[in-house]
């Protein structure tokens, strides 16, 4: 039987916790003038710079395309700058309005609608892979993290320092923390210490203006806002200076699988009633996806319950006793280990990988070339069994070809912060994020709509089930079905109804901030929040 959990999870995980140009030869020539002459060193600007004449430009492009769906993409960048200085992205940013280029930020390239890398009209990247140097101080449990390292590399770099320090993020390797931290990032002990963004603690940013901010000069409304309001709505967040946290020496894993045969249906229905419940050091996640069944020809339904216990396996086996006897869990699905190998454990590498695995930039997993499409939705109440039923009848479909759904837990300090000391929303009163997500091998346009339906018909099966009024989202789960702005032609009215269903009470309080940062509206996107002069 395969198992979700040992061959779909590295790659599953990474999608939770990451025309071509028609323009005249002259302004393309006019955009690389002018980043040459507003770069400190011209020399130094000219080795970051690709155009689809140099022969690296489509490695480039490619590497950190993280959803093949958008590898064919018609309309290619017209520049990707790979600064390695501050000045770099001010000469971008310069240039770019100049000129009237689009301009998208790129640190990790784990965009679920691929917006880091495309556009409808002509754009410019700038990717910030160059920018990741990492300071950690574990005396004063801080670090400063630059935009464009990964949350593998970040991981690494502290635990040079100790193994007793760790970082409230997500669980995929292979994320920028540029935009991870921007939209909130959650992890395996945020239930115990908070998102990402809550454990931010300073920030450098570079405005419209082309102007180097940090939280003293920015202020407080800006520094609230970038922690959790959206990547790419109001600069570029060059670098993070957060507060570490500290973890025992001594932690326990355990993946418990259980299929459909093994009342997998019941557990998961109560798992519901559990998770968000339990203590604080112990988060359950649950992984549901289609495996082989032990009868030849056949498929059944399987429920992979993975788990981190910040504590030692005799604890948390009398913690599941207490709270979750229904699973069953026996000591030999359980593992103690340290909390930098439970990253690797849980990021799907095999037990005996060393830590340098974290510094590799390209993702693992069995198929990581499948395309994808993911939604998500927060769930207030449980979802009673006859639900999950109807998703097992769909999960059933023929032609769909990889179909898994992820319960992420909520509670515990996730409970505890206010709604408003970040713009991320989702606090108090939510159980779990359940997040469906389907993957494809054949790019062909009849397969990707066969599977792109699939999705939007369990996302409206889902309706009576899932947060109302509004129907809640993750903003880093970008989904475009959601709503999508007409750059250039949307009114306030138009990019409100979108902005105001995801931030409900923090929505004005950022729009308020990005009129006053951005009042031109140059850092958009699909998705971005409208300023008032849109109005």
């Amino acid at each position: 039987m395969t198992s979700p959990s040992s061959s779909m999870l590295p790659f599953l995980l990474c999608l939770l916790f990451s025309l071509s140009c028609v323009a005249s030869a002259r302004p393309h020539e006019d955009f690389l003038q002018c980043l040459s002459l507003h770069s400190e060193d011209s020399t130094a600007i000219s080795k970051v710079i690709y155009t689809p004449k140099n022969t690296s430009y489509s490695s480039i492009l490619h590497f950190s395309i993280r959803n093949p769906r958008f590898n064919s993409s018609e309309l290619k960048p017209f520049v990707i700058v790979t600064p390695t200085d501050a000045s770099h992205i001010q000469a971008a940013i310069h240039c770019s309005q100049k000129h009237k280029l689009e301009i998208r930020i790129r640190s990790g390239g784990h965009d679920f609608e691929g917006l880091s890398y495309t556009s409808t009209v002509p754009f410019v990247i700038v990717d910030l892979i160059n920018l990741r140097s990492i300071t950690v101080d574990a005396t004063n449990k801080t670090a400063w993290v630059q935009a464009g390292a990964t949350l593998g590399e970040l991981y690494y770099r502290i635990a040079e320092k100790s193994r007793t320090l760790a970082f409230p993020a997500g669980s995929c390797p292979t994320i920028g923390v540029g935009g991870h931290f921007s939209g909130g990032g959650y992890g395996t002990i945020s239930r115990k210490y908070g998102l990402a963004s809550d454990n931010v603690i300073d920030a450098q940013l570079i405005d419209a203006k082309g102007r180097i901010l940090d939280r003293e000069s920015m202020g407080e409304d800006l520094f609230w806002a970038i922690r959790g309001g959206g990547g790419q709505s109001f600069g570029v967040v060059i670098a993070w200076r957060i507060k570490l946290v500290e973890v025992p020496s001594k932690v326990t894993v355990f993946t418990a699988a259980r299929t459909l045969e093994q009342n997998a249906t019941k557990l998961i229905h109560r798992w519901q009633y559990v998770a968000n419940q339990l203590p604080e050091d112990i988060i359950i996640d649950v992984l549901v996806g289609r495996v082989n069944s032990s009868e030849e020809g056949k498929s059944t339904i399987q429920a992979a319950f993975f788990s981190l216990f910040l504590g030692e396996v005799d604890q948390l086996l009398l913690l599941m006793q207490e709270s979750f006897p229904e699973l069953g869990l026996a000591k030999d699905e359980c593992t103690e280990m340290s909390w930098i190998e439970s990253v690797i454990y849980i990021g799907g590498f095999p037990s005996n990988a060393s830590l340098n695995v974290l510094l590799d930039r390209t993702p693992r997993g069995p198929q990581p070339s499948l395309q994808f499409k993911a939604k998500s939705d927060y769930v207030q109440e449980p979802i009673p069994e006859i639900a999950f039923e109807g998703i097992w009848k769909r999960f059933f479909e023929k032609d769909i070809e990889v179909p898994v759904f992820f319960m992420i837990a909520y509670g515990g300090k996730m409970d505890e912060i206010s709604e408003s000391s970040t713009p991320f929303p989702h606090r108090a009163g939510n159980r779990y994020i359940f997040v469906p997500v389907v993957s494809w091998s054949e790019e062909t346009k009849e397969v990707s709509q066969r599977h792109l339906a699939w999705i939007r018909r369990l996302y409206r099966y889902m309706t009576p089930y899932v947060s109302k009024n509004p129907r809640e989202a993750y903003v880093n789960y970008r989904d475009l079905d959601l709503g999508v702005n007409n750059l250039g032609y949307t009114s306030y009215k138009q990019a409100s109804i979108w902005g105001r269903k995801y931030f409900k009470n923090n929505f004005d309080r950022l729009v308020r901030v990005k009129t006053e940062v951005d009042p031109t509206n140059f850092f958009r996107n699909e998705q971005s929040i409208p300023p008032l002069s849109s109005w």
